[in-house]
């Protein structure tokens, strides 16, 4: 039977995922965004420029901004930022069908409270099963359908599988994965590391330091996700070192960008830096880094930057002249 989808959040990512989907007919589409005039706007011209341009939208893609359209869904994908998650789950949670599966597709943690965006979901719509979409993938090349593969993590294997097929399409490829918390860790920290190698590029460190700063970055998503109890094996997977390397070495990043220009001295509150995910969840990984009594220079490091209270080149020289340890 096909299945019916809807993902909610037309930016450029909810968009391109909503394309995919749609492209080969193997599922029933919806975008839903909450702007009338858009969801119109594309309907009619099956383009959204402001997000992709370029790009020709499925003609089997259907829009709307009616919350009651996703009632039919049996996925119902939430492709809004991170810090409004919560209040998606509040809004189109008395919408969902019984048995509709959840999944949440930002790359963060909830900055309130520090906790995994599955657990906040989890509470705010208990009846229905909660999934996590994280991995190396720009809206821009998942749109245009490039090959791109992600992770998709659930509760039980067999959930994650039966969605991972689901949604798996011959350019967008899903892996299942049961361990949620380093799916969403990886997707999260990369973000902050990705914001240091920006820093980095942008003072002309030279790409050695970049590869440090990857390779030891890793190490830290690691410790992190043990802690809490997540695999260190899954942070070398998509999840985690497949997005690092993504959104540390291309300028399609957005966290990348905000790191270069940090190091160009625009200041943390440049404009943007709302949407840069990296730039909040610094912070709350520094807070779970001294929770957990886990030790995650780098990523101290770029909260202090941009929280103004270290520069760039004071935190070049804390890590390079730290005391030695074994790999």
């Amino acid at each position: 039977m096909q299945a019916q989808v809807a993902v909610v959040g037309a930016g450029a990512f909810g968009t391109a995922l909503a394309a995919v989907l749609a492209l080969e007919g193997r599922a029933d589409v919806v975008l839903v965004g909450r702007d009338a005039a858009l969801m119109a706007d594309l309907s009619n011209d099956r383009r959204h420029d402001a997000a992709l341009p370029g790009v020709s939208l499925p003609d089997s893609l259907t829009f709307s901004a009616e919350a009651e359209v996703i009632s039919q869904a049996d996925v119902v994908l939430f492709a809004m930022p991170s810090q409004a998650q919560a209040d998606a789950a509040l809004s189109y949670g008395p919408y969902l069908a019984p048995e509709a599966m959840v999944v949440s597709c930002a790359k963060g943690i909830d900055r309130g409270s520090t906790r995994l965006l599955s657990d906040v979901l989890e509470e705010k719509l208990p009846h229905h099963p909660v999934l996590v979409l994280s991995g190396p993938g720009f809206a821009m090349d998942i749109s245009r359908g490039l090959p791109t593969a992600m992770a998709l993590a659930a509760g039980s294997m067999a959930l994650a599988e039966e969605a991972a097929r689901a949604l798996s399409t011959r350019t967008f490829r899903l892996y299942a994965s049961d361990d949620r918390i380093g799916v969403q860790l990886g997707g999260a920290l990369k973000n902050v590391l990705a914001i240091a190698c920006g820093m980095v590029e942008g003072r002309g460190l030279g790409e050695s330091a970049r590869a440090a700063l990857i390779s030891r970055g890793l190490a830290e998503m690691s410790r992190l996700a043990e802690a809490m109890g997540g695999r260190a094996d899954t942070l070398r997977g998509l999840s985690g070192l497949g997005d690092l390397v993504l959104t540390a070495t291309s300028h399609q990043s957005r966290n990348l960008r905000y790191g270069l220009a940090l190091a160009r001295g625009e200041g943390p509150g440049l404009h943007g830096s709302s949407l840069v995910e990296g730039a909040f969840a610094a912070a709350v990984a520094a807070r779970l880094a001294e929770h957990y009594q886990v030790e995650m220079p780098i990523t101290q490091a770029v909260a202090a930057i941009i929280e103004g209270s270290l520069n760039i080149d004071r935190a070049v020289e804390a890590l390079m002249t730290r005391p030695i340890t074994t790999e």
